[in-house]
């Protein structure tokens, strides 16, 4: 099993987290994704690693159907400047590589923001390795990291 898998299980466990880790095949399309899910689009979500500044980095979570609105995500946090690392920046500052990432396990303490149309039951996102996604109560995961939910997607 991945070293990156375990660390999200075990901090998943540390928090008090419920996530149910499940196999998957690659797929081409947030479509195929979803299909082979069984979830609808905008219950895929992606985990964004976003740079405030040199080492300060955020979660952005947002419906795999939408993407970050940066003018809303930099009102929310408060800034005037936001910017998507390179992948080897974002694997350095989390501990995975794109495609994997999550907040549950990652390097770094940082501050998460969960877009306010995440919801429903179960929510599927990064799970620290390729070919897996952990599935979670979304409002478990704002509740185990002190999220903070806004309107930060179009």
């Amino acid at each position: 099993m991945s070293a990156g898998l375990e660390r999200m299980r075990a901090d998943a466990a540390a928090r008090g987290l419920t996530v149910t880790v499940r196999e998957r095949p690659a797929a081409r399309s947030l479509e195929e994704a979803a299909e082979l899910m069984e979830l609808p689009p905008s219950r895929l979500v992606k985990s964004l690693v976003v740079r405030r500044g040199e080492g300060d980095y955020l979660f952005a979570l947002v419906p795999g159907d939408r993407s970050i609105a940066w003018p809303k995500l930099r009102a929310v946090v408060g800034v005037n400047r936001l910017a998507m690392p390179p992948a080897d920046e974002a694997l350095a500052a989390t501990g995975y590589e794109r495609g994997t990432i999550t907040p549950v396990g990652a390097g770094g303490d940082w501050p998460v923001y969960v877009d306010e149309r995440i919801a429903g039951p179960v929510v599927a996102l990064g799970a620290g390795a390729h070919g897996y996604s952990a599935l979670l109560d979304p409002a478990e995961l704002v509740a185990a990291y002190g999220a903070t939910v806004a309107d930060i997607s179009d």
